[in-house]
């Protein structure tokens, strides 16, 4: 028996998310689950058709924000209406209140069932911004997100979330989120990020061959270098850590869109006086981009603590640990978990002091210590991080909501 939902994506189609592209668009299917995506375009993107995980309605705008917004919404409500219980089970949507008010009403009208995905609490999000630019950034910039934030949470806790058939959550710590708001936890299911470990069997990565990396101890940070990561505290950790082991080396793998923020992390840098012990990579391709984490003893992943924040499921530490790198990270709830599951790596406050005590216990370990957390860290990932796994669970998870309720149809 086949599945088919209706899913409402909130980024545009392609996505660099991987729980849409490879959840959805390679392994459910392998399970008898098929998700037609409707969502924007990203620009210069090819115009829909048929994607890995079923068809993609896509609405090309390129104008303006605002615009934007509105034509993409309206191009929602468009295949709102015209879904149809010959061809679909349930709709889904991801990260869009507004639009999940309304495609409620429509899945009750129309006898499917109604799921809602959280990856992020988007309008909690939304009054954080506003908060933090004040009117001091224009009445209109405060405005906006200050009231889509309140009315987004209104629909969100108070109609969406209580009244949906079910909803997917990104973690157990946002699920306990909910469940203190007052949403059933009987209707929740945390789906964690995971990482893709077939094609990184099949892509069989190796060291990067770089000649600036010999004869260093290698550290890797894989990311964004947006301002919410304060990725300026590694570089007051190397300061530190080159002081006892003036060989370390940290690979910066990844890079930010907003220009003053990367001069800002230049001048940080030298401030700190560290620039000999950094190399900025830039954006890569992801097995490029794989191949430099593999060459480095230790992955970082640095995730800074807060209300909203603390509900994420980061993908760099499964990641790296898939890759057979060990980790220092930051006591995020998800991050937290696994390194205290696995003990393939040290879980510490993110302070520069922290973090550089931690890098030099692990750069000082045991050999043979290494190796065997090396081997734990990939089989954990392999066992609970492994989107195969994480595909077949959430299948079952759709089957038993869809199939075993009642709720399916063979048209």
């Amino acid at each position: 028996m086949k599945i088919r939902i209706l899913y409402f994506t909130a980024e545009t189609y392609p996505t660099f998310r991987v729980d849409v592209n490879v959840l959805f668009g390679k392994f459910l299917p392998q399970y008898g689950v098929q998700a037609d995506i409707v969502a924007g375009k990203t620009p210069g993107s090819d115009e829909g058709g048929s994607w890995g995980g079923g068809e993609a309605y896509l609405c090309g705008v390129t104008s303006g924000s605002a615009k934007k917004r509105i034509n993409t919404f309206l191009h929602s409500i468009k295949y709102l209406i015209k879904a149809d219980t010959k061809q679909y089970q349930a709709i889904q949507i991801r990260d869009m209140p507004l639009l999940a008010t309304i495609g409620l009403l429509v899945a009750r009208f129309k006898g499917l069932k109604f799921f809602y995905w959280m990856s992020y609490p988007i309008p909690d999000g939304q009054i954080i911004l506003a908060q933090n630019r004040g009117l001091s950034a224009g009445v209109m910039k405060f405005l906006f997100p200050w009231i889509s934030g309140r009315l987004g949470c209104f629909l969100l806790y108070r109609i969406v979330l209580p009244k949906a058939d079910h909803a997917f959550v990104q973690s157990d710590r946002m699920k306990e989120d909910l469940v203190q708001r007052g949403i059933d936890p009987e209707k929740m299911t945390p789906v964690p990020m995971g990482v893709d470990i077939e094609a990184l069997q099949n892509l069989n990565i190796t060291p990067v061959n770089d000649e600036r990396l010999s004869g260093k101890r290698v550290l890797a940070y894989l990311g964004t270098f947006e301002h919410t990561r304060r990725i300026d505290i590694l570089f007051e950790m190397l300061a530190i850590i080159k002081r006892q082991i003036p060989n370390v080396l940290l690979l910066l793998v990844g890079d930010t869109n907003d220009e003053g923020q990367r001069k800002r992390l230049k001048t940080k840098a030298d401030e700190a006086g560290i620039n000999d012990h950094l190399i900025w990579t830039g954006w890569l391709p992801m097995q490029k981009a794989w191949s430099y984490v593999r060459s480095a003893e230790i992955g970082l992943s640095p995730f800074p603590r807060s209300n909203l924040l603390d509900s994420a499921s980061p993908t760099k530490v499964p990641e790296y640990l898939a890759l057979g790198v060990p980790v220092v990270c930051n006591d995020n709830p998800d991050q937290e978990q696994i390194i205290g599951e696995t003990g393939a790596g040290v879980c510490v406050p993110y302070t520069a002091e922290e973090f550089a005590n931690a890098v030099i216990k692990m750069l000082n370990m045991d050999k043979n210590i290494r190796n065997d957390i090396v081997i734990k860290g990939k089989d954990y990932v392999n066992r609970y991080r492994n989107y195969k796994v994480i595909g077949n669970a959430l299948a079952d998870c759709y089957k038993n909501l869809l199939i075993n309720d009642g709720h399916y149809r063979n048209d």
